[in-house]
């Protein structure tokens, strides 16, 4: 069958299995084992127009929806059923046909994987063997198992030994696994560069090959237990990825033809779902981080303030370790406290105007500011002065840079931040209550 006789093959199908959507799906043929080109249409009336049902829900039943294939003839305006078959009355084996087919054109998954050996049984103490070990675009392994007519019981059991065996797998013995399967299947060629041109990277030292717990599995048979699909989505929601391909064999006269479709989960809950984990993963990464900020403010706090204690500072001394990446103690002016930042790349010491009125806040600081030649001499060096002509507060400050979550840094940090506060109050704090009484006084 040739494609420029325009014959196309119309296949209808609810691949919203869980979301109720609707779509058609034209595909293409040209020869015996097809590549897949899909393009959808949203059209929702096409249930109704051809009379299609749609797959039932996963849940609680084997997942052998009612699907059906149709060639259209343009001539006559009208459709032919195909005729669907098993891979069995077709004399098709799992190992000789289907692993083959897939390990070919292995984009007919729906995605760019390398297959990187076949029947692989590199497992120490197990003479078990997967059937395809491939990587994706991300450097994650890839477990591929076929069961052509049936699924049976046990394969999500099979399957997830084979990604706990795998999870030990180095970059170093990734390497070397598709060299063998390079030299046995594809005469030879270098294996670090193949992967290289995979990933899209120079050198293979820059990328990480399958990172902690992100082995993938792939499910690929015509037909799906209940006992396969429940466990399936059962894992997905546990965060596990995991996809199951439905492959079917139709006949039309004396064409065969592949149908391949993900129905576990449908491509646009995998969006939502990878898309839910990376929210997901996001926020842990967040809430990680963020404990961890928070256990160093409070260690930085409580070894800052103890020194401050031992050289007979009182300014903080009621003053108790915190969270936060601030601690600020009263100069005697109301809303106008002196404050100690402790930022990841910089520290400061300041003063902060940030009083309920902000009328009085500028008003205490332009008083300020008329004397700062005066304050900045007392003080040994310039200060910042922000007024934040758009906000209610303002502040003058200084500030210098430092790694400061870097421990080793601490005493010189420390030095700084004790020396700066002590300057700043003997510089600021009479001109400060000064201001602050001359703005309450005139009703500013």
């Amino acid at each position: 069958m040739k494609l420029d006789q325009c014959e196309k093959w119309l296949q209808f199908e609810t691949v919203g299995v869980l979301l109720g959507e609707f779509r058609l799906r034209f595909r293409q043929w040209g020869g015996r084992i097809p590549r897949l080109r899909r393009v959808y249409s949203e059209r929702k009336d096409e249930k109704e127009k051809y009379n299609l049902s749609s797959w039932e829900r996963i849940e609680g039943s084997d997942l052998k929806g009612r699907h059906q294939m149709f060639q259209i003839n343009r001539t006559d305006n009208c459709l032919t059923k195909l005729d669907e078959r098993t891979f069995s009355e077709l004399n098709f084996r799992e190992r000789e046909h289907l692993q083959e087919w897939l390990a070919q054109i292995p984009d007919a998954l729906g995605e760019d994987l390398l297959i990187v050996q076949k029947e692989f049984d590199g497992f120490d103490d197990t003479r078990e063997r997967l059937d395809l070990l491939a990587l994706d675009k991300d450097g994650n392994l890839v477990v591929i198992e076929n069961k052509l007519d049936d699924t049976g019981r046990d394969v999500v059991w099979q399957a997830l030994k084979y990604a706990a065996y795998c999870s030990n797998l180095t970059k170093s013995q990734i390497v070397d696994i598709y060299q063998k399967y390079l030299d046995r299947y594809e005469g030879g060629g270098g294996a670090s560069a193949k992967i290289c041109q995979f990933l899209d990277v120079e050198e293979l030292d820059e990328v990480v090959l399958n990172s902690g717990t992100s082995q993938r599995v792939i499910f690929i048979a015509a037909n799906f237990r209940k006992e396969v699909t429940s466990t399936a989505l059962w894992l997905l929601g546990s965060g596990i990825r995991i996809q199951c391909f439905s492959v079917k064999p139709y006949s039309f006269g004396e064409e065969l033809l592949l149908d391949i479709r993900q129905i576990i989960p449908t491509p646009e809950a995998e969006e939502y779902m990878i898309g839910l984990s990376s929210k997901e993963t996001e926020e842990k990464r967040a809430h990680a981080t963020q404990r961890s900020r928070h256990s160093i403010r409070y260690e930085y706090w409580q070894q800052l303030l103890e020194k401050m204690r031992e050289e007979g500072l009182t300014l903080f001394q009621n003053i108790s370790p915190a969270n936060d990446n601030w601690l600020n103690a009263g100069s005697g002016a109301s809303g106008c406290p002196f404050t100690m930042i402790f930022g990841k790349r910089d520290v400061r010491v300041q003063v902060d105007f940030n009083g309920s009125d902000r009328d009085i806040n500028k008003a205490i600081f332009d008083k300020l500011h008329e004397r700062k030649g005066e304050i900045e001499a007392s003080f040994g060096e310039p200060l910042v002065w922000e007024r934040m002509e758009h906000a209610k507060q303002s502040r003058v400050k200084s500030v210098h840079e430092f790694d400061s979550y870097d421990r080793d840094n601490w005493p010189e940090i420390n030095r700084w931040m004790i020396d700066t506060l002590q300057r700043l109050e003997t510089a600021i704090r009479q001109p400060l209550l000064e201001a602050a009484d001359y703005a309450r006084t005139h009703g500013l």
